[in-house]
């Protein structure tokens, strides 16, 4: 029997239905299950990051995160001094981030936080009233848009967008190579089993196999991979907007060759549910977080396409070393672990210690200088 959001696997089912093979392709599955208008997992008023939800982020961790971006960005914008600067948060999530940024700016450059209007995109109607309620204390540089409005207004100049943990969730296609051929993953509904079930059929989507060549990649034979053609296309199209300014993109991923490398022959899609990592993407549907790690090298592509003229990859953990954050750590008796020191160290700690995770992630940042004159 079929677990999930039984509303939206009738959708799902209906959707199917309309089809001359009754399926779907995988990425349109996922694009249901993450982003459906009324049960998409992202769309819900559902907890999903911390203790209550089905994961953390860089920014459950004890503000850290929030303070070395305010750093970075308030590093890029040097040049800007005396002219107003619009930060842009695309998918900021319950806003966390945004006001950890926020707060750090206000306190230790009153001048900078003047000059900011801090842009915050979402699709999400939940997530934006948690924007909202997060962001009070910020009401006066804070401005909330949807993707629509974003795209209806024009190039960008002294801008700064930031993605956090944003392009892994875009909806991916799934191919495999077999017998010599390049295939995709469908899925459908299995009557006898009563539950989804996926199937594969020749890529007939020619964006795909141009992306194989494109990127050099060589899947094995029976090698399974994912395609983020969505968020080359995000990079490609805000890149084209930005006259003067900066993309700084942070997620999990790696650069093509070791994404695609043979030792990961099932990919790098995972999902994730009351904390748990699993690999069952047609399990619980609507209930649970998808995600893929991102092909950075695509993005840098892309970027470049559109008139990046400096970029910079490194990981999470040289990031956070970079913009300072060896400072924070603090000298206490430790007869206290629960004092602000411990916890604030501890936290340090997490972020570049914990899991690998100061690995995984990757910061990408993308620059167009404009013209100074």
């Amino acid at each position: 029997m079929q677990n999930g959001n039984l509303r939206l696997i009738d959708w799902i089912r209906s959707r199917m239905s309309e089809g001359p093979h009754k399926a779907i392709s995988f990425k349109d599955y996922m694009k249901e299950c993450l982003y459906h208008p009324e049960y998409g997992y992202y769309m819900s008023d559902k907890a999903k990051i911390g203790k209550d939800g089905d994961f953390y982020t860089s920014a459950s961790v004890g503000g850290i995160m929030g303070i070395m971006m305010a750093r970075l960005l308030s590093k890029l914008s040097r040049q800007w001094q005396g002219r107003p600067i619009d930060w842009v948060e695309w998918g900021g999530g319950e806003g966390q981030l945004a006001k950890q940024i926020l707060d750090e700016v206000q306190q230790s450059n009153p001048g900078l936080y003047k000059q900011l209007t801090y842009i915050v995109v979402e699709k999400s109607r939940n997530h934006s009233q948690s924007q909202k309620e997060r962001l009070a204390p910020h009401s006066s540089v804070v401005r909330f848009m949807d993707e629509e409005q974003w795209w209806r207004e024009g190039s960008r100049k002294q801008t700064i967008i930031l993605s956090n943990e944003l392009l892994d969730a875009f909806p991916v296609h799934r191919v495999r190579r077999f017998n010599g051929r390049v295939e995709e993953q469908w899925v459908y509904w299995d009557e006898g089993q009563e539950r989804l079930a996926s199937c594969w059929q020749p890529a007939a989507d020619p964006r795909l196999v141009r992306y194989l060549k494109r990127e050099n990649i060589h899947l094995s034979d029976g090698q399974t991979a994912e395609i983020n053609l969505e968020a080359d296309d995000w990079i490609r199209l805000q890149a084209a907007r930005l006259e003067e300014g900066s993309l700084v993109t942070v997620d999990y991923g790696d650069l093509a060759e070791e994404l695609y490398s043979p030792h990961r022959m099932n990919g790098t899609l995972m999902c994730y549910r009351n904390h748990a990592a699993m690999d069952q993407p047609l399990e619980y549907p609507g209930e649970q977080d998808l995600t893929a790690h991102v092909n950075f090298t695509a993005c840098i592509r892309a970027g470049v396409e559109e008139g990046i003229e400096e970029w910079n990859l490194m990981t999470q953990k040289q990031f956070l070393v970079e913009q300072g954050i060896l400072e924070l750590l603090q000298n206490h008796s430790g007869s206290d672990p629960f004092g602000p020191e411990a916890r604030r160290n501890r936290a340090v700690r997490q972020l570049l210690l914990s899991d690998q995770m100061s690995e995984l992630f990757k910061v990408l940042i993308q620059t167009k200088k404009g013209d100074r004159n």
